[in-house]
């Protein structure tokens, strides 16, 4: 079969292994260790934030890639650790937890370009 050319997946959607007795909650920050493998994203360095996770996934009893998680690339709200203003504008967010951003890069790992601060949260451009 020659599938030179057929789309398998949009640019915003990919599918990433997730490492053995993670789970991944679905609408969360979804990192990728230094081993290839998903986690949830958390407050450490040397992290490469995806995107958001799309589905509940679970490999909590399974072997490193067992199962994938769905991530979407793009912008997406977050929560603020209240370190983020709105003249923060395409600065650089960090991760705080799996569901929220800081502006404090120290610890932490680049989840992405700050497009708005406002009550409702932090828009994060996640490419």
């Amino acid at each position: 079969m020659d599938r030179v050319g057929n789309q398998k997946l949009s640019g915003m959607d990919i599918n990433i292994p997730v490492a053995a007795g993670a789970t991944i909650t679905e609408a969360v920050m979804v990192a990728v260790g230094a081993d290839g493998y998903a986690v949830a994203a958390s407050k450490s360095a040397g992290l490469t934030i995806a995107g958001c996770a799309m589905r509940h996934t679970d490999n909590a009893s399974g072997s490193n890639g067992a199962v994938s998680v769905p991530v979407r690339r793009g912008a997406f709200v977050w929560g603020n650790d209240g370190s983020i203003e709105e003249t923060d504008i395409l600065k650089d967010a960090y991760v705080s937890d799996e569901k929220t951003v800081t502006i404090t890069e120290e610890g932490s790992s680049r989840a992405g370009k700050i497009l708005a601060a406002d009550t409702d949260g932090v828009t994060v451009e996640m490419l």
